[in-house]
């Protein structure tokens, strides 16, 4: 082999321009491509998981050496239309999503997902989650804590509603969650978005709900809403003073609202390590803590291996769950 002066090439040279070329032939489309990284979303923009991925896009952004972020909501059947977006993505590092508990409710609640999933989707990292609330409407509900609400439903069995943001949502499960551990019974109302829920719970149209701590916090404040307990396993730093639903006699009530990253299947394990590990510097930044703390989030981004392994141990509980609800839907 000869240069274009016609002199050979040392050894060295040789060697080098060697080792270059399997390098160049070994790096991946992400790392070549000026294009920007894609980040499906199956909700609506200003939902609970659109504000906190989009909070931290400036630091994504720096996390991945100034590779553009653009965020694509895809909301629609409970989640469905987005994820199906995902898994028919091309395994390349540009397109990723963040989902949430629905995504591995649905398999449960839906009688057919055009998916598998598990099967379609590499799992990246579970970020973090948000603390869910029990709420009720003051005027409507003298119950302040978890005993006397439990005493109030089973002494008018069947009177009060709780509100759900939709049919088969978290949501939807982490109510009959608690009718199934209280062994109380209510009825359940359907809406359509956690915002027009809100506004009923607020309004006395339906008086009783689990919903997002984020979502209520200033109705807490103002007294327009009362927190009967948290769903998670531990208190909030955002809201110290309310205790957990475990707490006040109902140990095996926990239920939180998690979002985690995922790629399209047979995504590479390079990429899988540069996105998990650009996602945890970005929400490991001064501003996104700060924002995250805003919103009562909870941060804790964990490998791609315990994804796994939590996605897993989530789609039973909740079959399980559903199951014993008799939640179906076409």
């Amino acid at each position: 082999m000869k240069t274009s002066h016609s002199f050979p090439l040392t050894r060295r040279a040789a060697l080098t321009l060697a080792a270059g070329a399997c390098a160049a032939a070994v790096i991946p489309a992400w790392a070549q491509s000026d294009k920007a990284i894609r980040v499906i979303l199956p909700v609506g923009a200003g939902s609970g998981v659109d504000t906190i991925v989009r909070a931290a896009v400036p630091s994504l952004t720096k996390a991945l050496g100034g590779q553009g972020v653009v965020i694509d909501n895809l909301p629609g059947a409970g989640g469905i239309t987005g994820s199906s977006a995902l898994a028919k993505a091309a395994p390349d590092g540009l397109t990723i999503g963040v989902v949430a508990n629905t995504h591995v409710i649905n398999p449960s609640v839906y009688k057919k997902i055009p998916y598998d999933t598990l099967g379609d989707f590499t799992p990246i990292s579970v970020i973090g989650a948000t603390p869910f609330v029990l709420v009720v409407n003051p005027s409507k509900v003298a119950a302040t804590n978890v005993k006397e609400l439990v005493t109030l439903l089973k002494a008018r069995p069947d009177t009060y509603n709780y509100a759900s943001a939709g049919n088969g949502t978290v949501i939807h499960l982490a109510g009959e969650m608690f009718v199934d551990e209280a062994k109380v019974t209510m009825r359940h109302i359907p809406y359509k978005s956690t915002g027009a829920m809100v506004t009923d719970l607020i309004g006395g149209q339906v008086e009783i709900g689990v919903v997002s701590l984020p979502a209520v916090q200033a109705h807490l404040k103002s007294g327009a809403l009362r927190a009967i307990g948290l769903c998670g396993k531990t208190r909030s730093p955002a809201a110290p003073d309310i205790p957990t639903i475990a707490e006040q006699g109902l140990p095996n009530y926990e239920i939180e609202g998690w979002f985690a990253v995922v790629g399209p299947a047979r995504l590479p394990p390079a990429q899988v390590k540069r996105i998990h590990d650009a996602f945890a510097l970005a929400y490991d930044t001064p501003e996104t803590k700060a924002a995250m703390a805003r919103q009562g989030n909870i941060i804790h981004p964990g490998t791609p291996e315990a994804a796994a392994l939590y996605f897993r141990s989530e789609m039973a509980r909740y079959a399980a769950l559903a199951k014993k609800a008799g939640i179906s839907l076409d």
